[in-house]
């Protein structure tokens, strides 16, 4: 399915019924009177967060959301039905921008929580509401009142506890599948993934994690090389981020380097994600030759960061346990 994160759309509520001009009339009834009914009132656009949902492609797919108007009242006052209300639903996390002034209209993080985009307009009154001691005729009625309509911009930022980051054939793909249920696709070519995944790590019968698992960057992203940096929206929302680093990789040979590279993608995407708690993770650890400087690489990070570091291999499983529960400790420890 194809993995869509941003749309614009424009959302127009339904226009009120107008309110109707009628006498009442009958046989062997004397001064019937005024029994104009009131219109009915125009739907509402509602946006509903739906936990079902993991891409805004459905509703990317229409250009324009437009709830139902309300019918005009009727003799013998008879109200007209209210339109039907338009429901935009869209996954959790979806935020709401006004595209003319850029405001955040609403946060959808929450399942079922939802927004009224657009209110219906009011339907207008008939002429039975206009009767009074000096007015015993009245031959006015109000028409409806017109829905509101806006254009809006609707951005996805997937909710999720821990975010990985790092370089592409970092292990990024293979640590989540070995930790979650998640089945990402997974090659030795740089940019595997494309689309950020989601899995469910479980602690115990009782606890588990959410973690996201972003494509990779490269130096210059933030200036739009590779894939840029549009994916690092999704990690926004994250609590920790785990920073994996492949020792293994003859294209990035200096692990400091490579973690300051990745860092300095991070940093110049803005505070947010700068200020997150990290843990390194040294990757594709399974090679004989690389366990055997476990204790070096440690130290070497130690010299330049505070951050845990952990040594791991999704093959053989090494670490895992470790690094799940340093995980747990780290988001316990940012309640």
């Amino acid at each position: 399915m194809k993995f869509i994160d941003e749309t614009i759309v424009d959302v127009l509520a339904g226009n009120g019924g107008n309110g109707c001009v009628s006498f009442r009339r009958e046989k062997y009834v004397c001064k019937g009177g005024p029994d104009g009914g009131d219109g009915g009132h125009g739907g509402n656009v509602v946006i509903i967060a739906d936990k079902r949902l993991s891409t805004l492609i459905d509703v990317s797919y229409r250009r324009s959301f437009k709830a139902g108007r309300g019918m005009h009242g009727k003799g013998k006052q008879m109200t007209g039905a209210s339109g039907d209300h338009c429901i935009m639903r869209v996954p959790v996390g979806t935020i709401v921008h006004d595209t003319n002034t850029g405001m955040i209209l609403s946060d959808l993080d929450e399942h079922a929580k939802e927004y009224v985009i657009a209110k219906g307009g009011r339907g207008g009154r008939g002429n039975m509401r206009f009767v009074s001691s000096t007015n015993q005729t009245p031959r006015d009625a109000e028409d409806g009142g017109e829905g509101e309509s806006f254009r809006i911009r609707l951005e996805l930022k997937l909710m999720a506890d821990v975010g990985l980051v790092g370089f592409p054939n970092a292990g990024k793909s293979t640590l989540i599948s070995a930790l979650s249920n998640a089945r990402p696709k997974i090659a030795d070519y740089p940019f595997t993934t494309k689309k950020p995944n989601l899995g469910v790590i479980r602690i115990d019968m009782d606890k588990s994690f959410v973690m996201a698992d972003i494509p990779g960057l490269i130096e210059g992203a933030h200036q739009g090389t590779g894939m840029g940096i549009q994916f690092l929206r999704h990690i926004e929302r994250t609590r920790v981020l785990l920073h994996l680093i492949d020792i293994s990789d003859p294209a990035h040979v200096d692990p400091i380097k490579s973690y300051q590279t990745i860092r300095h993608e991070l940093e110049s995407y803005g505070d947010i994600l700068r200020d997150l708690p990290e843990i390194i993770i040294l990757t594709k650890m399974d090679y004989p030759e690389l366990d055997a400087l476990k204790e070096d690489y440690i130290s070497m990070f130690a010299t330049i960061t505070d951050s845990k570091v952990i040594c791991v291999s999704a093959v053989s499983r090494h670490g895992l346990s470790e690094l799940v529960y340093a995980v747990d400790a780290q988001l316990f420890a940012s309640n």
